[in-house]
């Protein structure tokens, strides 16, 4: 039988440290499974882990809160260099702030509101990158938040949302470059 996941996540790791150490202090011997789960559920402002379940039963797990992204370069044309004239990306960068305007590329090239399998999110993002490293675009989509996987990762899919308004031109650009290719291209 699965297991259903929920997900977990805390404002103040500082008072979720407090927090469990006080209740850890209070037992004798190493805490059961149970009680870990009740210290962490409390710890978080519920009751114990069984109002905590109640809650989140139904919720489907979303992607980990995203640090805030650094600004992004002023200069639009220098991102634009590590795309093709047919919007592949052509190299990774160096610079962290240019990774995700890079990503976000890739992502508006993946097929909208369809389930995919592993196999065909490769083939999707090889198709939009001009090196071998698609495990490396694969992994900061999903870390990103731009892509939704199963927990045992059978089935992917594009997270839709807004970009961000200051790539919101690479990516069009991007997206205008690529639209020739996916026309006549089909992933198998």
């Amino acid at each position: 039988m699965s297991r259903t996941t929920l997900p977990y996540y805390a404002d103040d790791i500082s008072a979720l440290a407090r927090s469990l150490a006080r209740q850890l202090a209070e037992i004798d011997g190493p805490p059961g499974h149970l009680q870990l789960l009740n210290a962490l559920s409390r710890a978080t402002g519920y009751r114990n882990y069984q109002s905590y379940r109640a809650e989140h039963r139904h919720t489907v797990p979303t992607a980990r809160p995203q640090p805030e992204a650094p600004p992004p370069p002023k200069d639009q044309t220098a991102l634009l260099r590590y795309f093709d004239a047919s919007g592949r990306l052509l190299r990774w960068p160096t610079k962290a702030g240019h990774r995700l305007p890079c990503v976000l590329g890739v992502w508006a090239q993946l097929p909208a509101r369809i389930a995919m399998n592993e196999r065909d999110v490769n083939g999707w993002i090889q198709a939009a990158l001009g090196f071998e490293d698609y495990v490396l675009i694969r992994r900061e989509l999903v870390n990103h938040g731009l892509l939704a996987r199963t927990p045992d990762g059978r089935v992917y899919r594009r997270v839709e949302q807004p970009v961000p308004d200051a790539h919101a031109a690479l990516v069009s650009d991007i997206c205008r470059r690529a639209r020739p290719l996916a026309q006549g291209a089909s992933v198998s």
